[in-house]
């Protein structure tokens, strides 16, 4: 069979039910479409204008007009820009994917300023109204001189109807007959939060009217105008008001925005009644141009209940929230507005292609907010430490998360002393603050562990809070980040830095062998040790790497069979270890032994966590024991 060629062939029939299915991923986009659409038409007109090739008044108000009809069963979507001709519909409408704007951008590349930032390039958007409406019709009158108006219709099939249109003012109107399975959008609160979440801050002022309201106003204005007209009362009418904010404060420069403006914007666009902590201004011309604001909010302990929202918009239309090709999934932890006209989206705008410019945007972002970082830290370290608390769990996260940002940002990492103060892993050992080389101790419970706090407290030692699930891993990401240093929990190999100098020597052979005996636990470690204070009879030490082990396990739910290896040092200075030491051979105090054997135990146990149930019991009713012993000696 010899090669042949051929050219693919679009069956027309087919491609619109394909359009209105398949297209958008959300109906409600067809609004957005629609008005961006009628946005672009007011744009071009301006430019138009700007190079000699229309006329209007200086002072026209330009606007877009969303108008529900409820009764009628109709939204329309009217502008008064640049409007088409007969001849232009019948290119830009009836001919599927071609786009008026891309053929306006290449036309006046040479003399329009900013051309792209017009905003449909597909010429798709416009069918995205066949996804709610069973006929569509389109009136039009362009701007061109002795320009005759036009109508089209179209009930979505493969064929339409084109003739004059009783339209006199210059301009577009898209009248969409809304279907059954779309009555939901017949509602003006529903619309308002369509526009509200597409076109809040597109370029032109809009305005969303309902028909069947100005009704009922118009009724009840009538009755009160006669009311008023007897009274002689004159009342002041106020306009519509826009439902857009078309100058949005990341379109100004960084230097014309005061703190007041950036809290404002902030409450106003993510309803968050919360103050944000700092902020970051992106202001970006060149590889691509880029702009939007970065606030980083309180952000809680745990990474769960945190509900980051990083707004991405294209020429002030808003394209979806959190992309991850764009912001990297650390950062949307925060909350923000990006605007990107040079993000190469697909004919839906809901998704990015693969693309070398999102790389640069995600890496451009990333330096801007690790550049904050660094220079909060460097110019004004008291106001980031009061910052820290706040914001260190995303830190943490991205660090872990992304190598880069991690070497951008690691010499601006702080760990929290149980002091309150504030160091780096490097000041932290630098100092000798644990006392021993390389080596930094942390505390995962503040409450759980305040015994071993108190010891570092009394031999001027400090450790550092990492309370957090995600602490686990960070303690690890930090280790084989930090060369030499090693991380060590508060209750992991601290007797020997705790050790008094006048050791008082007991017989850890036979201790050993009476907690055995006495707890029936016959793996129990024992040693003894002189501490510096002498109100504590014994601390528990765990190994350090058992009880990650053990820790990890239990996160990703593997169950808690691996226990951590533990070891009881009993403090030779404590009155009550030397009185155990000397009865400790004693079959006459076996009895009282065992009372102190398992109190000591049970004492150091509940500085590490809480007894269970059948343990707790115990140790309440032997603790009123050993109290009643105390009393019927007083007494003898």
């Amino acid at each position: 069979m010899e090669k042949q060629k051929g050219n693919l062939s679009i069956n027309s029939e087919n491609i619109l039910p394909v359009i209105k299915k398949w297209l958008y991923s959300d109906t409600d986009i067809f609004l957005r479409e629609l008005v961006s659409n009628g946005c672009d038409a007011i744009n071009k007109l301006q430019k138009l204008k700007a190079v000699g090739e229309a006329a209007y008044p200086d002072d026209e108000k330009f606007k877009v007009v969303v108008r529900l009809d409820e009764d009628a069963k109709t939204i329309t979507v009217s502008d008064n820009g640049i409007g088409m001709t007969a001849d232009e519909i019948k290119e830009y409408i009836a001919q599927i994917a071609f786009s008026g704007a891309s053929e306006f951008v290449e036309k006046y590349k040479d003399t329009v300023k900013d051309g792209n930032d017009i905003i449909g390039h597909f010429g798709l958007g416009f069918y995205s109204a066949f996804m709610v409406a069973d006929l569509v019709e389109i009136d039009s009158l362009s701007y061109k001189k002795d320009a005759q108006s036009a109508k089209w219709t179209c009930d979505g099939g493969v064929e339409y109807e084109l003739g004059p249109s009783d339209r006199t003012e210059r301009g577009t109107t898209i009248t969409l007959h809304v279907n059954e399975e779309s009555k939901d959008f017949l509602n003006s609160w529903k619309l308002r939060e369509v526009l509200a979440k597409y076109c809040y801050f597109m370029p032109v002022e809009i305005y969303l009217e309902d028909a069947k309201q100005e009704r009922k106003d118009a009724e009840e204005a009538a009755k009160k105008a006669k009311t008023d007209k007897e009274h002689e009362v004159v009342e002041e009418k106020k306009g519509p008001s826009p439902v857009n904010d078309t100058m949005p404060l990341w379109l100004k420069k960084p230097s014309d925005c005061t703190d007041e403006e950036y809290k404002a914007f902030y409450h106003k666009v993510f309803t968050d009644f919360n103050e944000p902590l700092f902020w970051i201004h992106l202001n970006m011309e060149y590889p691509f141009r880029l702009k939007g604001i970065l606030y980083f909010p309180k952000i809680k302990h745990e990474l769960e209940s945190i509900e980051g929202q990083v707004k991405l918009y294209n020429n002030q239309v808003f394209i979806a929230d959190n992309l991850k090709e764009v912001i990297p999934e650390y950062l949307l932890l925060l909350k923000g507005t990006i605007d990107c006209p040079d993000l190469p989206l697909n004919v839906s705008r809901s998704f990015l292609q693969n693309d070398g410019y999102v790389t640069k945007m995600s890496k451009y972002i990333v330096k801007k907010v690790a550049d904050k970082l660094n220079t909060l830290y460097k110019n004004d370290k008291e106001q980031y430490e009061g910052f820290w608390d706040d914001i260190s769990q995303f830190i943490k996260y991205g660090c872990m998360r992304d190598e880069d940002f991690y070497e951008k940002v690691k010499d601006s990492l702080l760990l929290k002393t149980t002091d309150g103060k504030y160091v780096t892993v490097k000041e932290y050992t630098d100092n000798n603050l644990s006392k021993k080389e390389k080596t930094v101790f942390y505390v995962t419970d503040l409450q759980q562990q305040a015994q071993y706090i108190k010891l570092f407290d009394e031999n001027d030692m400090k450790a550092v809070i990492l309370d957090t699930r995600l602490d686990v891993p960070y303690v690890s990401f930090l280790e084989s980040h930090n060369d030499g240093v090693k991380f060590t929990r508060i209750d992991s190999d601290i007797s020997e830095i705790l050790k008094d100098e006048n050791e008082v020597k007991l017989d850890d052979e036979a201790l050993t062998k009476l907690f055995k005996d006495k707890l029936a636990n016959e793996d129990i470690k024992i040693k003894s040790q002189a501490l510096k204070s002498d109100e504590i009879s014994a601390i528990i030490e765990l190994n350090e790497q058992s009880r990650r082990m053990h820790e990890m396990s239990m996160m990703y739910g593997f169950g808690g069979d691996m226990k951590p290896e533990e070891t009881v040092v009993l403090n030779s200075n404590n009155n009550v270890v030397k009185y155990l030491d000397k009865i400790s051979k004693d079959e006459t105090k076996a009895d009282q032994a065992e009372l102190i054997c398992k109190q000591i135990y049970d004492l150091a146990s509940m500085s590490l966590k809480p007894l269970d149930q059948k343990a707790m019991t115990d140790f309440i009713a032997r603790s009123n024991k050993i109290m009643e012993m105390l009393t019927k000696e007083e007494q003898a």
